[in-house]
């Protein structure tokens, strides 16, 4: 995750995260959720599920 959409999640500033996974292994890759303060309610809104990609809509609870 971009530094600045991280920020925002720490600081409350974002209602939805979206992710994109594409099957591909890469090696080493990057942890998305490491470095948050404290733990984060996420409800899925939406999953679409393609050969490509999986795409996952949260919702940020607060």
């Amino acid at each position: 995750m971009e530094s600045g959409a991280r920020s925002a999640l720490e600081a409350g500033g974002l209602d939805e995260l979206r992710i994109h996974l594409v099957p591909v292994l890469l090696g080493r890759g990057r942890r998305l959720f490491d470095v948050l303060p404290s733990e984060m309610e996420l409800e899925v809104i939406r999953v679409i599920d393609t050969p490509a990609a999986t795409h996952i809509r949260y919702r940020v609870r607060r």
